[in-house]
């Protein structure tokens, strides 16, 4: 097999694997979106003045945590969400899109490169 020839068989394995990459970088968007919407709702929800109708209680925090977390997964759900997970999916698919095209086969969705500090 010579040198086209296997450069032609990584890329269609390549392609096969993409639309499982890709769905799989789109949820971890989405997640991420649900993750920091949901502390954005329970840093909300603290400025709220203590006093009202209903005491604070564990029972009353903990069904507050499932209503931030059920709001939080649906609104990221939605189609685009609040636009964080596009953001974020295009940066990063742009990202190694670049990388696979400049060195391909050595970087893919799932390695992540950490920075190095400089001292």
């Amino acid at each position: 097999m010579n040198g086209v020839e296997k450069a032609g068989n990584r890329a269609t394995a390549q392609q096969q694997t993409n639309p499982d990459k890709e769905k799989k970088l789109r949820k971890a968007c989405a997640d991420f979106e649900a993750l920091l919407t949901c502390n954005l709702l329970k840093t909300m929800r603290r400025t709220i003045p203590a006093g009202g109708a209903m005491p604070r209680s564990s029972s009353r925090d903990s069904y507050e945590t499932m209503l931030d977390q059920s709001i939080a997964d649906a609104v990221a759900r939605k189609s685009q969400g609040i636009g964080l997970q596009k953001v974020l999916y295009d940066q990063i698919s742009k990202k190694y899109r670049n990388n696979d095209s400049s060195s391909p086969g050595n970087t893919s969705i799932n390695k992540v490169e950490t920075p190095v500090d400089e001292k």
